[in-house]
């Protein structure tokens, strides 16, 4: 009887002991890992975030830059041209009723303007002189008068 109390008390003593083993760990570690993860969470979010403003701010610049660069040539253009609407420039057509006879230059050389090539001749508008294909009215050079 003794020596099963004391195999009884031996596989007590072994059992308990087996136990805290089995259990599962919630020490430091697990808590530890979450908050970490928590944070390079929120640090990756921060710097999409970022990324996205950086991203706006670059687009927006670019527009602007665009729309500027537009703003000048236009303003370049319109001051450039011939006729009395500054409207006149090189591969444009010429208005229809500049074909007419009074505006046709037939002395080129009193108004010390080259000879026109075949197929062309140089149109009076204003203080300018257009040099414009007699069949489709295509302007190939134009003289500003100051």
């Amino acid at each position: 009887m003794k020596n099963k109390m004391i195999a009884r008390a031996m596989i007590a003593v072994m059992l308990a002991g087996s136990l805290p083993a089995m259990a599962q760990d919630r020490g430091y570690r697990d808590g530890y890992d979450s908050r970490a993860q928590e944070r390079r969470d929120d640090r990756h979010e921060m710097r999409n975030d970022r990324r996205e403003e950086r991203r706006d701010y670059r687009d927006a610049q670019r527009e602007a830059r665009r729309d500027y660069r537009d703003d000048r040539r236009e303003a370049r253009r319109e001051a450039r041209g011939a006729g009395p609407r500054h409207d006149l420039y090189r591969g444009g057509r010429l208005p229809s009723h500049y074909h007419n006879r009074q505006y046709v230059v037939d002395n080129w050389r009193s108004h010390r303007l080259s000879a026109p090539p075949r197929g062309y001749h140089w149109v009076q508008v204003g203080g300018d002189y257009v040099l414009a294909a007699v069949a489709t009215g295509i302007i190939a050079s134009v003289l500003l008068g100051n």
